[in-house]
C-alpha cells in the first residue's frame, strides 16, 4: 500500500496530523501559512501531515472528498509560498494520493528541527512578520512572548556560534567570488528560428516591392529551412502564425540549450569549524533576477535518440527548490547534519544556470542564510558571481 494512503487510512487528528475537507486554493493562503507554521512548531518527531479532502467526525469516522486536479498544478505554488513567507526554511511536498477511489492531497512537512518557525514578511494585516503558531489540541494557536522565549532559550542552550561556520564556492580554499562565462543567447533554438522567419518575411516584402520572381523566394526558403517540404505552404500569414508560436514550440529545445548544452553548474560548500556537528541544517539563498540570467527551476529533459525523455522522480527531487518572487530568485535546500572539520556540499545536485552576454563585465550578488537546530543564530553572508 502507498505509505501516504496508509497514513490517510490509519492516522487520527493530532499534533502531527491535520485533516481538512476542502483545498486551500488562492483564497485560503493565510490559513495554509498558519497551518504549516503551527505544524512545524509542534514538538513531534519526524514528518507532519496535512491531509486535504478528508474529514473526521466526533466519533472518529472519516469521510473522503476528491480534490480537483488543478490544485496540484502549482497555482498557487504552495512550496513557493512557504519559501517566501516562512522562516527558517521548511521542507514541504504536496502529493496526490488515491484512497477508496477518491483523489486526496497530502502536504508532507519535513522533520522540523529549527523551531521556532514564523512569518518572514507580512502577508496581510492579520498575518504579519514575526507571527508564530503552534498546534494545540488539533487547532493552530498563536504563540505568545513566553512560548517564543522558552523555545529560543532551548535553542540557545548547547548551541553553536554562527562565527564557526563558513560558506562559499568550492575549491582549494573557500572562495567568495566566482567567475562565470557568458554566451550569445541569439543562438537559442527559438531565437534562431525567429530570426529565420524574420529574414524570410523581409525577403518576401522586398521581392514584392521589386517585382522579383518566386524563384528568389524558393532559394531563400531552401537556404533558411532546407529543401524538404513544399514552399507554397510558407505564406506571409503562416510565417506570422509560426512566429507567434515560437516560444511554445521551442520551449523544450530552449531549456535543453540553456541547462544542458550550455549549462553552468553552481555548488556551494559549508565548512563547520565548531566542536560539534550542526543538526537539522537548511540553506536559503536570494539573488536578483535579470533577463539574461537563466536559472533552472528543475532539471531539463534528457535527449535520447533525437527525442526528449523525462528524468526520474528521485533525480528531480535531488534538485534544490527554486522560486521567482518579486523580481528575485529564492532557492532553498535541506542539508541535514554537517559534521565538524569537513566541507559539505550545499546541494545534492548543483544548480544549473546560463548567462547571456548582456551581463558580460557585470556582477550579481548572492545573499545566503544557513539555519540549523543548534545554531545560536543563522549564518548570513554574501557571495558574488562575476560575468
Amino acid at each position: 500500500m502507498n505509505p501516504l494512503a496508509k497514513i490517510v487510512r490509519s492516522a487520527t487528528p493530532g499534533a502531527g496530523v491535520q485533516f481538512r475537507r476542502d483545498r486551500y486554493g488562492k483564497s485560503g493562503v493565510p490559513h495554509f501559512l498558519r497551518d504549516v507554521i503551527a505544524m512545524a512548531n509542534t514538538a513531534v518527531e519526524g514528518p507532519r501531515y496535512i491531509i486535504i479532502g478528508a474529514d473526521v467526525d466526533k466519533k472518529g469516522t472519516k469521510s473522503l472528498k476528491s480534490v480537483t486536479r488543478d490544485d496540484f498544478s502549482g497555482k498557487p505554488s504552495y512550496q513557493g509560498l512557504v519559501s517566501d513567507f516562512v522562516e527558517p526554511p521548511v521542507k514541504l511536498r504536496y502529493q496526490a494520493v488515491t484512497v477508496d477511489g477518491k483523489r486526496l492531497g497530502v502536504f508532507e512537512i519535513g522533520d522540523c528541527q529549527d523551531r521556532p518557525y514564523m512569518m518572514r514578511v507580512d502577508y496581510s494585516e492579520k498575518l504579519r512578520r514575526g507571527d508564530a503558531y503552534i498546534r494545540v489540541r488539533e487547532a493552530p494557536i498563536k504563540m505568545g512572548r513566553q512560548q517564543l522565549q522558552e523555545m529560543f532559550e532551548r535553542k540557545f542552550h548547547d548551541s553553536v556560534s554562527a562565527k564557526r561556520i563558513e560558506i562559499g564556492f568550492p575549491g582549494e580554499i573557500i572562495r567568495k567570488d566566482l567567475k562565470i562565462p557568458t554566451i550569445d543567447l541569439a543562438e537559442m533554438p527559438s531565437a534562431s528560428a525567429r530570426d529565420k522567419l524574420k529574414q524570410l518575411l523581409d525577403i518576401q516584402a522586398n521581392s514584392k516591392n521589386t517585382g522579383s520572381t518566386t524563384g528568389i523566394l524558393r532559394l531563400a526558403h531552401a537556404r533558411l529551412f532546407g529543401s524538404t517540404g513544399p514552399y507554397e505552404t510558407w505564406t506571409p500569414t503562416r510565417l506570422m502564425d509560426e512566429m507567434s508560436k515560437i516560444e511554445t514550440n521551442y520551449q523544450i529545445d530552449d531549456l535543453h540549450f540553456l541547462f544542458e548544452t550550455n549549462a553552468q553548474k553552481l555548488q556551494l560548500v559549508v565548512y563547520n569549524q565548531g566542536d560539534e556537528p550542526i543538526t537539522g541544517a537548511s540553506l536559503a539563498i536570494v539573488l536578483p533576477n535579470h533577463s539574461a540570467f537563466y536559472l533552472a527551476s528543475q532539471l531539463p529533459k534528457l535527449s535520447c535518440n533525437g527525442k526528449y525523455e523525462d528524468r526520474g522522480a528521485d533525480e528531480q527531487a535531488a534538485y534544490p527548490s527554486v522560486n521567482l518572487k518579486d523580481g528575485a530568485i529564492h532557492i532553498s535546500n535541506t542539508l541535514g547534519e554537517i559534521p565538524t572539520g569537513l566541507m559539505v556540499n550545499a546541494f545534492d545536485t548543483p544548480l544549473r544556470f546560463c548567462v547571456g552576454s548582456d551581463l558580460e563585465g557585470r556582477k550579481l550578488g548572492i545573499r545566503y542564510s544557513l539555519f540549523a537546530r543548534n545554531l545560536r543564530s543563522p549564518v548570513k553572508g554574501k557571495l558574488r558571481l562575476l560575468f
